[in-house]
């Protein structure tokens, strides 16, 4: 088995950290060959607030992965969510030097990485750069404009922006559990890659992601991202609120949730009852489902209607930004009884539960196509494209190479210096290879 093609995806969450890994079979779908789950003690929100627990948590999950699939993780895809993210939008251009050769990958990356120099708020990093659609010369409208000839391509950006001590913690975590930070992705960003369809992104759709302790949103239109948020409320605070509620403690309210909660209150008569056992011969104590349900769905709704207010931010009620394909659901919080339901009711537009079964193999887990574990599916999916992508610019290279041996060419003048490092991973300079490369060093410095 070929160690190259595999790929780790790595999910650090509010209540469980996922390390999955996977391959790509013969059909291009994703077979995950290990997958290990721990408890997630380390971190609140999406935060890191204790690095040691969580560097214990990584290595458990990491170590269980390893033993279910016999492969050794060196590398790792890692999610970043958490309350700090926040986007806004841009638009810049460059002047090409030369108007009459055609538009190439080069004079995209000039264009991005000139968005990369934009000054930031003390202590925040852009994290990713996701061009929307260009405008070559006075032609707007662009999707893609490569091969097109122009002299000045300019471009319409999202730029996710984060705080820097957050994910440099995070990078912490991953380099100390012995493993080495190969990408850092934006969460909901993963989890859309492993739930929607192409058409959905196409009609317009927002993805609601309800994890442990944050709630993640991306919403596509055209088959563009047009807008992230992540929201700093999750399924943790609808568990407290029971366990405050009821007067219980969080395990036994965490159990209230999964098996008998439900979103709609409507729902239970007044006399289902749950008896829970009292602490240390205490009397047990009746707890009736319609109260259960009464404080679930009070927490719910006010999540729903922070994120339906972000959709409306992003302008859903224009005739050009209607999201036809309405909402998806996934994270572990889709899975509340009655949840689409009232998602529909607040919001008016049609709503379905994501599962990340689409891109996996057809004899997967069940387990794997749970809601809970669409991140990580996301996360393995973007490590996979890392490879092929880094794979694709390798072969060019060696064919740039290969046929112009003399002439001084600017692609050559790029490329071959870089030839004698590190020939795999110094290839592409994506959006993210300069932060996470500045990143290690941080962390090589610190150690």
């Amino acid at each position: 088995m070929e160690n190259n093609k595999i790929a780790v995806g790595l999910d650090i969450g509010t209540t469980k950290i996922v390390a999955m890994i996977g391959r790509k079979n013969e059909y291009g779908k994703i077979e995950v060959v290990g997958i290990g789950k721990a408890k997630s003690l380390g971190v609140n929100r999406g935060v890191v607030s204790n690095i040691t627990q969580t560097i214990q948590s990584i290595q458990q999950a990491v170590e269980e992965a390893e033993g279910v699939s016999s492969i050794k993780i060196e590398e790792v895809v890692v999610g970043i969510a958490g309350q700090h993210i926040r986007s806004l939008h841009h638009s810049d251009y460059i002047t090409r030097n030369d108007a009459e050769e055609v538009i190439n990958d080069v004079d995209i990356e000039n264009l991005v990485n000139q968005v990369h120099k934009l000054v930031m708020l003390p202590g925040e990093e852009i994290i990713h750069v996701l061009p929307q659609e260009y405008k070559v010369d006075s032609q707007a409208d662009i999707k893609e404009p490569i091969g097109m000839y122009g002299g000045r391509l300019e471009a319409n950006f999202h730029v996710v922006v984060g705080q820097v001590s957050s994910i440099r913690n995070i990078g912490r975590c991953v380099k100390s559990a012995g493993l080495d930070l190969s990408d850092i992705t934006l969460e909901p960003l993963a989890s859309a890659a492993a739930v929607l369809s192409q058409e959905e992104k196409e009609a317009g759709v927002a993805l609601i992601d309800i994890g442990g302790g944050t709630t993640d949103l991306a919403i596509f239109k055209d088959g563009i991202i047009r807008h992230t948020a992540v929201i700093p409320f999750g399924g943790n605070v609808i568990t407290d609120d029971i366990k405050e509620g009821c007067s219980i403690i969080e395990k036994q309210a965490e159990l209230l949730k999964v098996k008998f909660g439900s979103a709609w209150p409507g729902e239970n008569r007044e006399t289902e009852i749950v008896s829970i056992p009292g602490l240390r011969g205490r009397e047990p104590k009746e707890i009736t489902l319609k109260n259960l349900s009464k404080i679930i769905h009070a927490r719910v709704q006010e999540i729903i209607e922070h994120v339906y207010l972000e959709i409306k931010n992003y302008g859903h009620e224009t005739a050009k930004g209607k999201l036809i394909a309405g909402i998806v659901l996934t994270g572990g919080g889709a899975q509340l009884k009655h949840l689409r339901q009232l998602v529909e009711y607040i919001t008016g537009m049609d709503a379905r539960i994501g599962f990340p079964n689409e891109h996996l193999a057809g004899d997967s887990d069940d387990v794997l196509s749970s809601p809970a574990y669409a991140t990580a599916v996301g996360l393995l999916m973007e490590g996979l494209k890392r490879q092929k992508n880094d794979e694709k610019v390798h072969e060019a290279e060696e064919e740039i190479i290969t046929e112009i041996p003399d002439q001084e060419t600017n692609v050559e003048a790029k490329e071959v210096p870089v030839e004698e490092e590190k020939p795999k991973s110094k290839k592409r300079k994506s959006f993210f290879e300069k932060f996470t490369e500045g990143l290690k060093d941080f962390l090589d410095n610190a150690e």
